[in-house]
């Protein structure tokens, strides 16, 4: 059950109560009523207040059932008292409409009988309606604007509150998509060498009474294991920190000289505009190309090329190797498919061209983009 203080809704705040304080306008013009106009008007004010509250604390099918009876008040006021100030509350409840149609329907209605009322105190040619005139012409722009104003603000804070959605599943989706890539590597480097360590510390210890000789081996290609699983989990820790593509480059440098490689580097490694989740993803494809270079291409020269645009970031790598061909292009082909998995994630892309050795070109965007009910159903 609703407290008494509880019928100012959190979505709207007091906004569309401050208006009330108009509804002391119309004592003015039971002024030179007949008391039992007073009782009257009085009761039509307070009948008009409860149902503009109800209005608003209501759902589905009510909230235009008192819509419709404040509309019937309205019209009521200005004929007996030539007081039509009721209809600017009105509009500003119809701008909280949710649905377009209701929106669209009732707005139509008030405008009608706004503009008719106008129409009859003219015609009547009431004295107290004709003082009016400026005031009535104001309250009339206000019933045109406030409920479209009001329609299209609500409109665009459900929206922002979708957004704001989105982006919180966005948000969830990178972490289950860390989480998996994470038990994928774990998986790959953890998993096949400690299946390797356990086999053969079983044969050693099988081994060891009769072939020592060979049970030394054994352990020893367990020590030799065990120190490449620990290498392996330390470069996933690097990784999982994020990589800086001019950190990269400085491993890449150090690569690429150790095998006798030139490197020709074009344009600024430090990125101003790409966020660090692109650049991790850049600086990884970048190390699998070039890893995939020294391993197979048989180049002895590689250019990378970084061409920054407004829109995104354009790497291009390029060496003077064999080309996608035989076993090389086998072997590529795996790594070419993790990056591609890694540029989709980011919507990048990725184009392989082989012409008188390999071009990689791969390009990523420069950001990516990692929301009150109202009245009305």
């Amino acid at each position: 059950m609703q407290k008494w203080y509880q019928i100012f809704q959190r979505n709207t705040g007091l906004s569309p109560y401050v208006w009330v304080v108009f509804y002391i306008l119309p004592f003015y013009y039971f002024s030179s009523s007949s008391t039992s106009h007073i009782i009257l008007g009085t009761a039509i004010i307070l009948v008009f207040f409860a149902c503009y509250v109800l209005a608003f604390v209501s759902q589905g099918w009510l909230i235009y059932f008192w819509t419709s009876v404040q509309i019937a008040i309205s019209i009521t006021m200005t004929l007996l008292f030539s007081y039509m100030y009721f209809s600017i509350f009105i509009a500003y409840l119809i701008g909280n409409m949710k649905s377009k149609a209701a929106f669209t329907t009732l707005y139509i209605i008030l405008m009608v009988i706004t503009i008719g009322l106008i129409n009859y105190g003219f015609v009547s040619q009431n004295p107290v309606f004709i003082k009016q005139i400026p005031f009535i012409l104001l309250n009339l722009i206000g019933v045109i604007l406030l409920p479209i104003t009001n329609f299209n603000r609500n409109k665009s804070d459900r929206l922002q509150v979708q957004l704001e959605d989105a982006n919180k599943k966005i948000s969830e989706l990178i972490k289950l998509e860390e989480r998996q890539r994470i038990a994928r590597d774990l998986h790959d480097t953890l998993g096949q060498k400690l299946s390797l360590i356990g086999l053969k510390s079983d044969l050693a210890g099988k081994l060891l009474d009769q072939y020592p000789e060979r049970a030394h081996a054994e352990i020893n290609d367990v020590r030799l294991t065990a120190r490449s699983a620990l290498k392996e989990v330390r470069e996933m820790v690097t990784q999982m920190r994020g990589m800086r593509l001019e950190d990269e480059l400085l491993r890449i440098r150090q690569i690429l000289k150790a095998a006798h490689i030139e490197l020709t580097l074009e344009g600024d490694p430090k990125l101003e505009h790409t966020s660090l989740m692109n650049e991790n993803v850049l600086s990884m494809c970048m190390k699998e190309a070039v890893t995939n270079v020294v391993k197979h291409s048989g180049a002895t020269a590689c250019s990378i090329t970084i061409e920054p645009s407004r829109k995104e970031l354009t790497l291009r790598i390029q060496d003077n190797g064999v080309g996608i061909t035989g076993e090389y292009g086998a072997l590529r082909g795996n790594g070419l498919q993790g990056m591609k998995e890694r540029l989709e994630f980011v919507n990048g892309c990725m184009e392989l061209r082989s012409d008188q050795g390999t071009t990689l070109v791969i390009k990523v965007p420069n950001i990516t983009e990692k929301p009150n009910e109202e009245v009305g159903p």
